[in-house]
């Protein structure tokens, strides 16, 4: 027995591996090769997995992991707030594919109910492909990833009324098998108020627990300084938390998301994102590799013109429908295409909806295999109609708008550029007009379709795409420019795109928009040649105003805020070797506050209201003053 759990391991980990790496190097994404990985040693080809459906059942926990690490990225606050996108953009998705499937499969010559049951299951997109997708793609903070996170969380909820709606629609016998898809429901049995009541006691469990019960287990754990302990217990909870939603009938996705939300603002969820991150890929990718050895090409080969008719149709129908949706939302014509090609493919769930509708008597097996074929391979299709998508939109960026010859934003600026800029929101749009106006030209690279599209309306090139791959770096020229400035809104991407970069082109002056002190120190550890607190200048600034304001004189103000500035470089200088180190970095800390508090009692006290003090004067005053606290201290 262990020889064939091992031997199945072997042919998983090295289809997965060799597929993979080539699909990356070939530019198609990680998802991609795992599908073909599957494709390959499937029963269709070489035969070498076994059973891929008891595979599947432990794979789809690569789902579970998957929501939870979402939730953890979710605040309430942030929920709340993207009620209308969940509710309002997903519920309209699914109702409107669901009625656009069922006309068309219809006028094909299916019954009403089965056509219904068919639009419903259809309905659902691929939350572990989409969002994977995404992530890879670097999506997954901006417009496009919370308009398609919005759709795929009402999905995800709308499973459980499916489970109730789909028998309503039966026009065959119930089997056996309807019976065994919800066997794991302990609360099955049991009356509707019943069910409900536990409903509500298992999601009250959850965020009770989550709030007043884990904290204290993980401030327990901590103390005892086992990493190992730490991640037992944070994989207790994800299998745990499953379970219990799975007991009382609900998806454990749902319940792993929720459990993510109750903790994303606990002091731990970096550790958590840490220490389950290398669970969620290995799972996700035993579940894309089980994907694609379902695909039947048995079948694929006796019906060819008949799947991919329906394939097409379909992701083409999933397209308009959200595409519409989208844009009658308000969504420009970018983001509406994006995040209709994210989305325009069959979901995971559907494999689980249909095995449930055939068992109910609302599907028969031949249409529920047809489905599930069609499912799989719009699944397998996705990471390459996205490729396709992305390099429509690279030849549209190429296209160059009407322009005046003298404007230096139009230069041709991609062939040898200058300067690398990394986000151009309001930070690095500052950086970008000064470098601009002063005859330096730039390649500016941004995730934010929403930001490009109006930035274009203003004239501005911008190019979309994740700074963070090497491979759009040295097309925008990296190894040529002189300079890559890091403005990105996202402090980890920030850190990631420092380091890489730092490592592929060592010649690169790097530059970086740091969040606060302690970004900073981050930034420069992972390879920056400078960093510039964002907002350190503007508050300066306003202190400066503030001053005045305040009685003071404009020279007398303005001579206050460089010697705060220069205070503050030096004590930034001398932490940087105690960051890390939290004692120590505290106390050096409080002392250095306490030093720049004296030196400025100081300067108070030797200034007199109205005294005219020249500027070297003053400044050789301060340096007076520093030298003699140093010896103090």
């Amino acid at each position: 027995m262990h020889g064939d759990v091992l031997t199945q391991a072997l042919v998983y980990l090295a289809a997965g591996v060799v597929t993979v790496a080539a699909a990356k190097k070939l530019g198609l994404g990680s998802v991609l090769g795992y599908l073909i990985a599957g494709a390959l040693i499937g029963p269709f080809a070489l035969n070498l997995t076994g059973d891929p459906e008891d595979v599947m059942k432990f794979a789809e926990f690569g789902v579970v992991i998957l929501l939870f690490l979402i939730g953890l990225e979710v605040r309430p606050a942030l929920l709340w707030s993207m009620r209308k996108t969940i509710f309002g953009l997903g519920g309209a998705q699914v109702v409107a594919t669901a009625l656009a499937i069922a006309g068309a499969s219809m006028i094909f010559g299916l019954a009403w109910p089965t056509a219904l049951a068919a639009g419903l299951v259809l309905a659902m997109s691929s939350t572990a492909i989409v969002l994977q997708t995404l992530d890879e793609k670097g999506l997954r903070q901006g417009p496009v990833g919370r308009a398609a996170f919005g759709v795929l969380l009402l999905q995800d909820l709308s499973i459980i009324p499916l489970f109730a709606l789909l028998p309503l629609l039966a026009t065959g016998p119930v089997t056996l098998a309807a019976d065994t898809a919800r066997s794991t429901s302990l609360v099955a049995d049991l009356p509707a108020w019943l069910q409900a009541l536990a409903v509500l006691a298992a999601v009250g469990a959850v965020v009770g627990g989550g709030r007043f019960v884990v904290r204290p287990v993980f401030r327990f754990i901590a103390q005892s300084r086992l990493r190992e302990i730490f991640t037992a217990t944070s994989l207790l909870i994800v299998v745990g938390v499953a379970l219990l939603m799975q007991i009382v009938g609900l998806s454990p996705a749902l319940g792993a998301f929720l459990a993510g939300v109750v903790l994303a603002e606990s002091e731990f969820r970096r550790e958590l994102e840490t220490d389950i991150e290398p669970f969620r890929g290995l799972l996700l990718g035993l579940f894309f590799i089980t994907v694609g050895a379902t695909i039947d090409f048995g079948l694929i080969l006796r019906e060819p013109l008949l799947l991919v008719g329906l394939v097409l149709g379909l992701m083409a129908l999933k397209f308009t429908v959200m595409f519409a949706l989208a844009r009658v939302g308000g969504a420009s014509n970018r983001l509406a295409a994006t995040v209709a090609v994210a989305l325009a493919q069959g979901g995971e769930f559907a494999f689980v909806l249909l095995t449930f509708t055939v068992g109910a008597g609302v599907i028969s097996q031949p249409l529920a295999d047809l489905l599930t074929a069609v499912v799989a391979l719009s699944m397998a299709m996705t990471p390459l109609t996205v490729v396709v998508y992305e390099k429509i939109l690279t030849r549209l960026d190429r296209e160059k708008p009407a322009q005046d010859p003298a404007d230096p934003t139009f230069e041709e600026a991609d062939a040898e550029p200058d300067i690398i800029i990394a986000g151009f929101g309001r930070f690095g749009q500052v950086t970008g007009r000064l470098l601009t106006a002063n005859g330096f030209r730039s390649t500016v690279l941004d995730a934010d379709i929403e930001q490009i599209d109006l930035l274009r309306r203003f004239g501005r090139r911008v190019h979309y795409g994740d700074a963070t791959r090497l491979d759009l770096l040295r097309q925008a020229g990296a190894e040529r420019a002189r300079m890559l400035i890091v403005a990105i809104d996202d402090q980890e991407k920030a850190a990631e795109l420092v380091e890489r970069a730092r490592e592929a082109f060592p010649n690169l002056t790097i530059l970086a928009r740091a969040f606060d002190r302690r970004h900073a120190y981050d930034l420069l550890a992972s390879g920056a040649d400078a960093v510039e607190r964002e907002t350190f200048e503007g508050a300066l600034s306003l202190g400066v105003t503030a001053l005045k304001a305040l009685g003071f004189r404009a020279h007398r103000a303005l001579r206050a805020a460089d010697y705060f500035r220069r205070h503050d470089k030096r004590t930034f200088e001398e932490l940087r070797p105690m960051w890390g180190q939290t004692e120590a970095y505290l106390l050096a800390s409080r002392d250095a506050a306490q030093t720049m508090d004296r030196l400025l009692q100081a300067d108070l006290a030797k200034m007199k209201p109205g005294a005219a003090d020249g500027w070297d004067t003053s400044g050789r005053d301060e340096e007076q003053r520093e030298a003699a606290l140093d010896g103090e201290d």
